[in-house]
């Protein structure tokens, strides 16, 4: 492949950084003028791309089609242009001012979208740009699917599905945002671990409500609406989930236990036999580990009365809930009946979504995901994993077998903070790199 102009891609990045394609549940407050802007700017600094590929729109979605030399399968890489909201308070660099600092392979870019999602979107972008002024055609087709709203409801990945269901295409390998290259997250391993998401948890809002007459807050009841919706806020933080290991852990720790030693290792490795113990340990390790073995809840939203003197006469709270693979939002929504044990509380699931199947650990397209993990970052150990995040990609789990989550860039613990948080940054040397990733992949295709 043509070596790439790394500074002149850098710039295209921070171009596109610079749009402000905040998504927002009030779809009338979202600011479409910034979305239809990063769509008139890809033809601009893309040109061989657009020349080749044929893009279609679905709302403020893209579907991008590469057509192949042969008739396979085709294979779909993922990413979504939209952010999370974000103003400059607090920010040690404005969110959408695309800031660079330090210098040679210290340089860091400062932006919102660098890590979730724009940074993997114009990788790849990089990557296909390459290949196309190369000459280069993939043996199969590949479609680039680039959503608008990932981070509210997913419209535009539900209609390219739809799209591609209609017109018989089932994908042999579908790669999407996820897993990153970490270090220090599993006792024992020095090495860098690249972990790919074969499935993701389900998830689902949970609204409590408590309905009751209102008044005067001089001369309130002994329960109030309040009191009776944190009495059930705190019974279902009393009753947390049970936990497990799901086969998809289990092989995440004998991959891994492999590369500790000692006492360590002989424990990893015989993980199955040491279920009950690994589970005990790994839900008290870390916030992390104790997401991946269990459905976690947190309570996100509250709402009660409109006036500080009145009493409210309907107080809710919202409950973020991600569903543990092997669980279900039936069974999610028992428990939490069970633990609040109150039929004034009104319990209702919004939009629940129920976790992923699990895509396979062996054969050609976890092969060939390896494979480029392994060109990009030849250090690190390859290991499936279970995304405790929602993601598009979970649309596409109804039409192809192979789901991927995983992106090209190293990650440190301070980096992966800042997800959906101030001071969202990359180190410009991992992007670099997962242009490679992708233009791997891509070559194997």
């Amino acid at each position: 492949m043509t070596e790439i102009d790394e500074d002149a891609a850098l710039e295209r990045f921070r171009t596109l950084l610079r749009v402000p394609t905040m998504s927002r549940n009030a779809i009338d407050e979202t600011d479409w003028a910034s979305f239809d802007r990063f769509i008139g700017l890809l033809p601009e600094l893309y040109p061989a791309l657009h020349g080749t590929l044929e893009r279609e729109l679905h709302g403020h979605s893209m579907l991008y089609r590469w057509r192949g030399r042969g008739e396979g399968a085709p294979t779909v890489l993922l990413a979504h242009y939209d952010v999370v909201p974000a103003t400059e308070e607090g920010w040690q660099h404005p969110p959408f001012g695309a800031e660079l600092t330090g210098d040679g392979d210290d340089r860091v870019l400062w932006s919102r979208g660098t890590l979730d999602d724009k940074g993997a979107l114009v990788a790849i972008l990089e990557a296909v740009e390459t290949l196309v002024a190369d000459g280069y055609t993939p043996e199969n087709d590949v479609y680039l699917s680039f959503g608008h709203d990932e981070e509210t409801v997913g419209s535009g990945a539900i209609s390219i599905v739809a799209t591609l269901t209609e017109r018989g295409i089932r994908p042999a390998l579908v790669v999407d945002e996820g897993g990153a290259v970490v270090e220090g997250i599993f006792p024992g391993v020095t090495e860098p671990i690249a972990v790919v998401g074969v499935s993701e948890k389900g998830i689902t809002s949970i609204s409590l409500t408590v309905e009751q007459s209102g008044g005067h807050a001089s001369t309130p009841p002994r329960l109030t609406a309040t009191v009776r919706l944190a009495r059930a806020i705190t019974r279902l933080n009393a009753k947390p989930f049970p936990a497990r290991l799901s086969e998809t852990n289990l092989q995440m720790v004998e991959t891994l236990g492999a590369h500790t030693s000692g006492a360590l290792r002989t424990v990893f490795t015989n993980a199955r036999r040491l279920k009950p113990a690994l589970v005990a340990v790994l839900s008290r390790m870390s916030d992390e580990t104790r997401a991946i073995v269990r459905t976690t809840t947190a309570v996100t939203q509250l709402r009660g009365s409109l006036a500080a003197n009145a009493l409210p006469e309907t107080a809710e709270a919202v409950v973020n809930v991600r569903i543990a693979v092997g669980s279900s939002v039936a069974e999610t929504l028992a428990h939490i009946r069970k633990a609040i044990h109150d039929p004034l509380v009104g319990i209702v699931a919004v939009d629940p979504s129920e976790p992923s199947p699990v895509s396979p650990t062996s054969g050609p397209e976890w092969d060939a995901m390896a494979a480029a993990i392994r060109t990009a970052h030849p250090e690190a150990i390859v290991t499936p994993y279970v995304m405790l995040g929602a993601s598009d990609s979970r649309h596409f789990t109804a039409i192809s077998d192979a789901v991927y989550r995983f992106t090209p860039f190293e990650m440190s613990g301070d980096e992966r903070a800042t997800l959906h948080a101030r001071n969202e940054r990359m180190h410009v040397r991992t992007w670099l790199r997962g242009i490679g990733f992708y233009a791997s992949l891509l070559r194997s295709r």
